[in-house]
């Protein structure tokens, strides 16, 4: 059984556990791949100039002279059509290669497909309910105080009452609260969505490997904020 969580010291994403979560990294991947690149080429140019500007007028030869002339000369300009033309279409072009795919994505999280279970999540504080809708079957999950986890339970993780999820299945999952906001958030499986009182919110959930998923609430809902993990166990369908 894999178990999913943040690690110490951890500075990349947990292992992706849904066709969502493997996206989103993908997308910060690429779009980290552009920043790199921008970031190189901005850096290079700034001390290219600072380099030669300084240089120039540091040495006072007669071919600096000339340069620094030339760059006087520059200096006094304030319209290049060519100029403005080129660094506004690359950055455009650079907006829409980003935006095209994170739109995609951002849509694809929406989309709800025709699902085989449908649960429902009830935020408290501070804990979570739940209720499997198709077979009448309601509980609540509380987190395990740690002297009572058992050795190699993650502290401030561990329920008393998961949430089972079989794999390889389109989940719907409704997600409301019953008093303040909060937010129901398991990064492994990419999803993180607001519990609003009074309002029902819904989000697709397929999940592609046995194992368990650890999220907690993510939205300051008071007090014991911290002590309201989520722990989702999932199997095989049989």
């Amino acid at each position: 059984m894999i178990y999913d969580l943040a690690r110490q010291w951890q500075w990349n994403f947990q292992d992706p556990a849904s066709p969502l979560m493997e996206g989103l990294i993908d997308l910060h991947h690429n779009i980290l791949f552009v920043l790199i690149l921008i970031f190189g080429v901005v850096t290079s140019l700034i001390v290219s100039i600072i380099k030669d500007t300084s240089y120039i007028w540091i040495k006072p030869n007669k071919k600096n002279i000339i340069r620094q002339k030339q760059y006087l000369l520059f200096s006094n300009l304030n319209h290049g059509t060519i100029l403005e033309i080129v660094w506004t279409l690359i950055p455009s072009f650079i907006l829409f290669a980003i935006a095209i795919p994170s739109f995609a994505l951002l849509y694809s999280m929406e989309e709800i497909f025709e699902p085989q279970i449908t649960i429902k999540v009830i935020a408290n504080q501070w804990y979570w309910s739940f209720e499997y809708g198709n077979l009448g079957l309601e509980w609540d999950s509380y987190m395990i105080n740690e002297p009572d986890l058992v050795k190699g339970e993650p502290r401030l993780l561990t329920v008393d009452n998961p949430l089972f999820v079989p794999v390889e299945t389109n989940v719907r999952l409704l997600i409301t609260s019953k008093d303040v906001i909060h937010a129901f958030a398991v990064p492994s499986l990419g999803l993180k969505v607001d519990a609003v009182p009074g309002r029902l919110n819904q989000l697709s959930c397929y999940i592609n490997r046995p194992g368990i998923y650890y999220g907690q609430c993510s939205e300051l809902c008071g007090v014991n904020h911290a002590f309201m993990p989520l722990q989702i166990v999932s199997f095989k369908w049989d």
